[in-house]
């Protein structure tokens, strides 16, 4: 049953307490965080959630919760869950902290001039439309290989509620629709995209029930036979036909020889707390890392909650933080290192050239080429993201994207899954402005194998206080380069302000990056007073409707009782968070 309370659906499913965040504005006064024992999940879409709360019912651990989550989301969210795409995940099992790269690479012929014409310029929408603009998928080989490792159920157990939802099917929410309708135009360039996804030429209304054959024998054949089934075989001959068909690249031969790398996170200490985030190829956790260290040296807790003092000190960190994001790559052509960037020297540097009452103009930051500066921010409508937290206190986030909605608009009707269009996060033209409007350096050019710079976040944060009491967060968020500050945002709200955690999701926020030089803000998110301070202090401020989608849960022990909470961004009205058996 579900019912409506307090602008909240509230629902049970599988013996667990779900909570959907309802299309309502941003709340004043927040609405309480969710509690309960057994785990929790949070994601972007209801279906899913509850996938990854029947797993943990079942007795799986957080990682059984995540992979079964992802694989839902490959299912109910085709627009950026995905079999074709990619992403990475950080996880504390017990005291193991691990961090896996299952991001997408560049085929073996891709090459470093491919989109762009005789003149150099870049051609127009080569890097974002149609399978040259795919990477190799890295979602398969790298969901098993987490299970692989840390997985507790079953392989064939976890996959069950993807094959189910793909096999009985699922109805169309409103977002999907309005997803559809949004990239109808891109979609119909495709007959074998279009055939499914707009049957008539018409997009399915919210209400329609939509089955995937095609996906539910491929994620069967997934359960039996492991990350093989997709990636070599009829579906890796399958989407190396489709490719080749619409002019692309891809290959069966790069799908077979994709493999995930375990990697060692971004590792560090602020405001009490210990983090452990994404390194190369994401500069999620450089982001976020050098942010808070900023932050701390500035003694920014210290100052007004909600004051233009707070604002200008984040955005003039920010905009520091993503000017060293133009020197980063995959890690075998970046010109610098989490090492290198989060040096104690080159930070105190940084913060010595931070004024308290003048905003440093860009241009002042940038330090190696005169950079075109008219590029804008565009709202979040790609990249997934799902926290998991199981009885134990074991967390995973994990972050999973196609890039822009829908990938590349290439649907592969024999498996049952979009490519993504990840190769525009490579600098095609080094020194231009991508998707996301942001600028990337020659260590970010195409090359073959290599795996194009991301934004993704996911992200744990934890302590251990007196008293036997203890906490940790699994956090990430969907948005592009507004992914790191929005999940800063929350974490902060928790950490230094001691918000419950979906009083923090609630707030509005604001980002800066760099290139444009623009502050930008929801609406509430700065008072009329404080946006005339920053102004005044030589800001140029943009409002929009909204920044990244973060998706959360948080583990909390005191003494001889714990309990784990969940949160949902209310941003996009998509967003559910669980837990296994309610708080009494």
């Amino acid at each position: 049953m579900l019912g409506l309370r307090k602008g909240l659906w509230v629902g049970a499913a599988a013996g667990c307490l779900l909570i959907t965040s309802g299309v309502a504005p941003l709340l004043a006064a927040s609405r309480p965080t969710l509690r309960g024992t057994g785990g929790a999940v949070s994601s972007d879409e209801r279906l899913a959630t509850e996938a990854g709360l029947e797993i943990l019912h079942r007795g799986g651990n957080a990682v059984d919760g995540a992979v079964a989550t992802a694989l839902a989301l490959a299912v109910v969210q085709p627009e950026a869950g995905n079999l074709g795409g990619g992403g990475f995940a950080t996880l504390k099992m017990g005291d193991k902290i691990a961090h896996l790269d299952f991001r997408e690479q560049a085929p073996a012929a891709a090459f470093r001039e491919m989109y762009l014409d005789e003149e150099g310029n870049p051609i127009p929408e080569a890097s974002l439309i149609g399978p040259l603009a795919a990477g190799v998928p890295g979602s398969p080989a790298g969901l098993h290989a987490l299970h692989e490792k840390f997985g507790k159920l079953p392989w064939a157990q976890v996959v069950a509620p993807a094959i189910k939802l793909a096999k009985e099917g699922f109805i169309a929410s409103s977002r999907l629709s309005d997803a559809l309708a949004e990239e109808q135009e891109m979609l119909s360039r495709f007959a074998e995209t279009a055939a499914i996804w707009l049957p008539n030429g018409r997009v399915p209304e919210p209400g329609t029930l939509i089955k995937l054959p095609e996906l539910a024998l491929t994620l069967e054949r997934y359960a039996a036979e492991g990350p093989e089934a997709v990636t070599q075989g009829a579906v890796a001959q399958a989407v190396e036909r489709s490719s080749k068909k619409h002019g692309g690249i891809l290959t069966a031969a790069d799908m077979a020889g994709y493999e995930p790398i375990w990697r060692t996170p971004v590792r560090f200490e602020a405001f009490g707390w210990s983090f452990a985030s994404a390194d190369l190829p994401s500069s999620g956790g450089i982001l976020i890392a050098s942010s808070f260290r900023q932050l701390e040296a500035v003694d920014w807790r210290d100052q007004e909650r909600f004051g233009a003092d707070r604002a200008h000190l984040i955005a003039e960190v920010w905009r520091r933080a993503y000017a060293d994001r133009f020197l980063l790559g995959d890690p075998t052509t970046t010109s610098a290192r989490a090492s290198d960037l989060l040096d104690a020297t080159w930070l105190k540097q940084r913060v010595s050239t931070l004024e308290p009452d003048k905003a440093t103009p860009s241009s002042e930051v940038q330090l190696w080429s005169d950079l075109n500066d008219s590029v804008h921010v565009e709202e979040p409508k790609d990249t997934t993201h799902l926290s998991v937290v199981d009885a134990d206190g074991n967390l995973v986030a994990l972050t999973t994207t196609l890039n822009g909605l829908f990938g590349c608009g290439l649907y592969v009707p024999e498996a049952g899954f979009f490519l993504n269009n990840e190769m525009d996060d490579f600098a095609a033209a080094p020194g231009r402005p991508n998707l996301y409007g942001l600028i990337q350096g020659e260590a970010n050019a195409v090359r073959p194998g290599k795996r194009m710079l991301s934004s993704q976040s996911p992200t744990l944060a934890w302590r251990e206080g007196e008293k036997g009491t203890a906490e940790a967060i699994a956090i990430g968020g969907r948005g592009g380069s507004r992914i790191p500050t929005a999940t800063m945002q929350v974490l902060l709200g928790v950490i230094a302000d001691e918000d419950g955690l979906q009083e923090a999701m609630d707030r509005p926020r604001i980002h800066h990056q760099w290139r444009p030089d623009k502050l930008y803000f929801e609406a509430d998110a700065l008072s009329p007073e404080t946006r005339a301070a920053l102004e005044a202090r030589g800001h140029t401020l943009a409002d929009v409707k909204s920044l990244a989608q973060v998706q959360a849960v948080r583990w909390v022990v005191e003494g001889d009782r714990a309990w784990v909470e969940a949160g949902a961004d209310p941003r996009g009205g998509a967003g559910a968070a669980g837990v296994v058996e309610p708080l009494p």
